[in-house]
């Protein structure tokens, strides 16, 4: 079926359609991951976002399996019968031999069928599981470890549930069941363990030990060969989630990664290299006219403003028009997600811009979860007085536009003098003397909990950013997720990074990143670094990365000091652009977004299906593997200004800016034009009937 999409200007030519040759009505597919329907971290998202597309390739033929969880089945699950007869009687064995499965529909986009487990209904039979899973593979989980305790009953649950549906079939099945992570791993090695006829794929999204030596401050990349993986793990009392992880890993008929540095990272941890790499994606949403992005980042950076406006009041001494917004997000890993060399950085800069009498100020976000038991009190009061700011203001407008009208009602031009009377005056300078502040503008939002131990707001002690009027570079710790109710900051994350001009995400572990994709779908230019998966994508992708608003920081190769003024030198260029430059650059980043999309990138999960297929039903299906030659897909040439610096822009600004550049031409339609020449196709997956080659895509 073809995907109903709306397809913009800047839309990419040459995207192939799905391709329906391929047989599909006897094979049946099972998608197993701890986090359908249920939000723990990114697996969701890419379930999630990945899930129209599966249905529209599958149909009635694809079912999640997760774990059932009351709280998220009561806002995102419509509990059903089951349609299909086998799935059905398979439901009620299951039910009647003392287990609790569900069955209904994923309220979601494409609406898939989900199946949930119950694991608490089923713990009366961990013991027993246990002393299995030590009979068969010599793999124990103590009785204190509830996590692993969750993966065995969820491992066997999902086991029984393929295997009874294996034996419910009226002929021989043809089923693959993909696996995503470590919680659900278990239940793929009992699949083989079984020798039930299923097709299994395993994704690694992060490998359990790679995070945790991560975590350590350990010289992670360099020393990748020289791990002994088995003391590693022992030592951080992870050996059995660990021993989990590879057998999953060993015993898949297809073993998957979302990058190629974390298929580096997995073949030396997990000791086996992944078949095929499957990026991460999301729905890209494209807009029938090239400035309506550009006027929702207006419209989102308004809110942002008014924020701004409440937080610093009574040290409100810079142009906010010439301000910049940064910004982090993510889990507080405050090494693996690069906080720490973007606080150095961000000293650096400060440095910098005050050296150099720039006029530009620089207003720097973090949002990363953290302990905490309230807002601030000075905050909140911050907002309360802009508020009252605005009240006031609204108040003698009113006064004075009355005043005005009568005056022309009568045929008299007014006396100016006259329109502000003295009760006015003295509103508008209680107003004033309310925005008085004895105290510098706080850093943090909230009251932490660990105030003191504090990762990030120790290291702002140690550079001294306090925001001083003295500092051109501000600094706003929010230590809660963004949400659209809230009295502080009303908006949600979306909205907020669609109001921010740059995303700065220097991570030294991020096997992904999902963080600086959304930015690119949404036009917002992001720092990334060659150790995440986004940044290594881009860098084989495009041909010069910082001209598409894709800087990516060098953290493989150089130390934390050029890396650090890597990125100092990164924000300060960036600094320097004027409002038409970042307009431009923020058209070309959205321009990348076809780069993201699932349309695009849910052709190599296709392969990672057709490559199990083929190797456990070998009879019905033939998979003849081809050696790639270079990267596959998309390549981006530089674009035909670089920098960003136009005089004239035809339809990629809906403003004009303060300053025009007379640097030289540019029209975002013939730079666009000259993207769709260069940019190299995608490649077309060969679907076929049985008992025909079902081959990789050529990499050209």
């Amino acid at each position: 079926m073809p995907l109903a999409r709306s397809l913009s200007v800047t839309s990419l030519s040459g995207l192939e359609e799905w391709d329906e040759e391929f047989d599909r009505e006897d094979a049946v597919l099972f998608e197993i991951a701890w986090e359908v329907a249920n939000k723990v971290g990114g697996i969701y998202t890419v379930i999630q976002t990945k899930a129209r597309l599966t249905c529209e390739e599958w149909g009635e033929n694809y079912f999640l399996v997760g774990p059932y969880m009351e709280s998220s089945v009561r806002t995102q699950v419509e509990l059903i019968e089951p349609c299909n007869a086998t799935l059905r009687r398979t439901i009620d064995k299951m039910n009647s031999s003392g287990c609790k499965v569900y069955f209904g529909r994923w309220l979601i986009e494409g609406s898939p069928y989900v199946i949930l487990l119950d694991v608490g209904f089923t713990a009366w039979s961990l013991d027993r599981w246990k002393i299995e899973l030590w009979e068969n593979f010599s793999i124990g989980v103590p009785w204190f470890d509830r996590e692993a305790n969750d993966a065995v009953l969820f491992g066997f649950l999902t086991a029984w549930l393929l295997g009874e549906y294996a034996a419910q079939c009226d002929e021989p099945p043809h089923i693959v069941a993909h696996f995503h992570e470590w919680l659900a791993g278990l239940g793929l090695v009992l699949c083989r363990q079984r020798q039930l006829p299923v097709a299994t794929i395993f994704t690694t999204h992060a490998t359990l030990l790679g995070r945790y030596l991560c975590a350590g401050s350990v010289d992670f990349y360099n020393k990748l060969a020289e791990f002994n993986v088995d003391k590693e793990a022992g030592d951080r009392q992870i050996y059995h989630r660990y021993c989990l992880e590879r057998a999953a890993a060993r015993c898949a008929h297809v073993f998957t990664t979302v990058s190629q540095i974390t298929a580096i990272e997995a073949e030396h941890l997990l000791k086996r290299k992944p078949d095929i790499v499957t990026p991460n994606g999301l729905n890209v949403k494209k807009f029938s006219a090239m400035h309506e992005f550009q006027n929702l980042h207006a419209q989102s950076k308004a809110r942002i403003q008014e924020f701004v406006r409440g937080h610093f009041y009574g040290h409100l001494d810079f142009n906010l028009d010439k301000t910049v917004f940064l910004f982090i997000a993510g889990r507080y890993e405050f090494s693996n997600k690069g906080a720490d060399i973007f606080l150095e950085a961000l000293a650096r800069l400060n440095y910098l811009l005050r050296v150099n009498h720039s006029e530009v100020t620089i207003i720097a976000f973090f949002i990363m979860p953290a302990r905490t038991n309230n807002f601030n009190v000075e905050t909140l009061k911050g907002q309360a007085v802009r508020k009252q700011l605005w009240d006031t203001a609204q108040t003698v407008k009113e006064r004075f536009g009355k005043k005005l009208y009568e005056s022309l009602l009568v045929g008299q031009l007014p006396d100016v003098s006259k329109m502000l009377d003295k009760e006015d005056f003295t509103m508008m300078k209680r107003a004033i003397f309310a925005t008085q502040r004895q105290c510098l503008p706080p850093i943090c939002t909230h009251n932490m909990l660990e105030d003191s131990s504090d990762p990030i707001l120790n290291c702002i002690r140690r550079i001294g950013l306090f925001n001083s009027a003295q500092d051109r570079v501000k600094v706003i710790f929010h230590p809660e997720f963004l949400s659209s109710t809230s009295p502080l900051l009303p908006v949600d994350y979306e909205e907020f990074v669609r109001g921010c001009h740059l995303g700065v995400f220097p991570s030294y572990y991020e096997p992904w990143g999902y963080t600086p994709a959304e930015c690119t779908v949404m036009g917002i230019p992001s720092v990334s670094t060659n150790l995440s998966g986004f940044g290594c994508f881009m860098e084989e992708h495009i041909a010069d990365p910082s001209a598409y608003g894709i800087y990516i920081l060098d953290r493989r190769y150089r130390g934390v000091d050029e890396s650090c003024n890597q990125l100092t030198s990164f924000l300060f260029q960036f600094c320097q652009q004027s409002r038409r430059q970042r307009i431009i650059q923020r058209n070309r980043t959205e321009r990348l977004s076809d780069l993201l999309d699932w349309r695009y990138l849910g052709r190599y999960y296709v392969s990672a299906r057709h490559m199990a297929l083929a190797k456990a039903f070998p009879d019905t299906y033939i998979y003849e593997p081809q050696e790639p030659t270079s990267a596959t897909g998309f390549r981006y040439p530089r674009p035909a200004s670089v920098p960003p610096s136009p005089a004239h822009s035809l339809h990629s600004s809906p403003h004009h800016s303060e300053a025009e550049d007379e640097e030289e031409p540019y029209d975002e339609d013939l730079e666009v034009e000259k993207d769709r020449v260069n940019i190299r196709q995608p490649f077309n997956l060969p679907n076929r009937n049985k008992n025909q080659t079902v081959g990789l895509p050529e990499k050209n």
